[in-house]
């Protein structure tokens, strides 16, 4: 049913292509895989396992991990972040990764030993110094990357084939935007997601202006939050990047992937940005918890449409 679903959605992304074959592709069709929000508990842990020893079969370009290393009610212990650390530094296929709120903005809650453990900008530090620790992606082949700046290493860009790729650091619960709960506590950073919202939109112009004068025939950008079904608190700390986002996917008129996870449901279609629904704009949101499979991204810079996409069932991990 999966295969049948992405084959109409494929399908409708051709009947409305906007793009011309680009002049400037540089080689040829390549694949990349797309994953996140893994793993939440024990039994995901093997799944996980399981799949990335399918991954290592693969020849990949890379894989985009779209956040979340855990679940948001685990603690966020050293070990945690160690552990995925040396997962992705053991992937035989490069490997580049952004943040999830899971795995900072959410370790306010229980259990978390130590006060260090639970407050969120202590993890987030401790973030930056395991997994980005220089310019080159995770794995055992690595890949160039041009870093934002030191604050925000985990922003990141690179190219294949002429196409330009890029993560954006931005996460659920409200992009870490102080928001009050039912019980009237209130959770979120405001002068943390200020900072954080400006680089993130200074990083987004300047990927596609990069894109442009490049001549990349697409662009893919990976971020971690659904801003689209999160966007519901007042004030959002997503509409920002909404609106700058759809001013740019307009701009550059050329196939647009934004790349999430946060929400756990497997979908490709063409939402409403923050006004506008583009042609040229697709939203790919990963598997997570409790499914433990990837996405296949074609890339082909010669294609109109450059993206195509399909799911990757690994059939030991599909519950009876």
């Amino acid at each position: 049913m999966l295969v049948l679903v992405v084959a109409v959605l494929t399908a409708g992304l051709s009947a409305a292509a906007v793009a011309k074959p680009s002049q400037n592709a540089k080689g040829g069709p390549f694949d990349v895989a797309l994953i996140g929000d893994i793993p939440y508990n024990a039994l995901q842990e093997v799944q996980t396992a399981r799949l990335f020893e399918e991954l290592d079969r693969e020849k990949l370009a890379f894989i985009a991990h779209d956040g979340d290393i855990k679940s948001g009610s685990s603690a966020c212990t050293d070990d945690v972040y160690g552990k995925e650390f040396r997962r992705f530094e053991a992937s035989r296929n490069p490997l580049v990764y952004t943040p999830g709120d899971n795995e900072w903005t959410d370790c306010h809650r229980p259990p978390n030993p130590t006060p260090e453990e639970a407050d969120p900008l202590d993890r987030l530090a401790y973030l930056h110094g395991v997994f980005f620790p220089d310019d080159d992606s995770l794995g055992q082949k690595e890949i160039p990357l041009q870093r934002q700046n030191e604050d925000y290493p985990e922003n990141a860009r690179w190219q294949r084939g002429g196409v330009t790729f890029a993560t954006l650091h931005i996460v659920g619960s409200n992009n870490n935007r102080p928001t009050t709960l039912p019980d009237g506590t209130v959770i979120g950073n405001e002068e943390e997601y200020r900072a954080r919202n400006a680089a993130n939109l200074e990083w987004l112009a300047e990927n596609f202006d990069e894109a442009e004068e490049d001549g990349s025939p697409a662009v893919m950008l990976v971020i971690q939050a659904n801003p689209f079904e999160e966007d519901t608190a007042e004030p959002s700390g997503f509409s920002d990047f909404k609106d700058a986002l759809e001013r740019e996917v307009v701009a550059f008129d050329k196939p647009v992937v934004l790349v999430h996870g946060d929400s756990h449901t497997f979908r490709i279609d063409k939402p409403v940005i923050s006004e506008e629904r583009p042609l040229n704009f697709t939203r790919v949101e990963t598997f997570g918890n409790p499914d433990v499979h990837w996405v296949r991204a074609k890339v082909d810079p010669r294609d109109e449409e450059v993206f195509s996409f399909e799911p990757e069932i690994i059939e030991e991990n599909v519950a009876p």
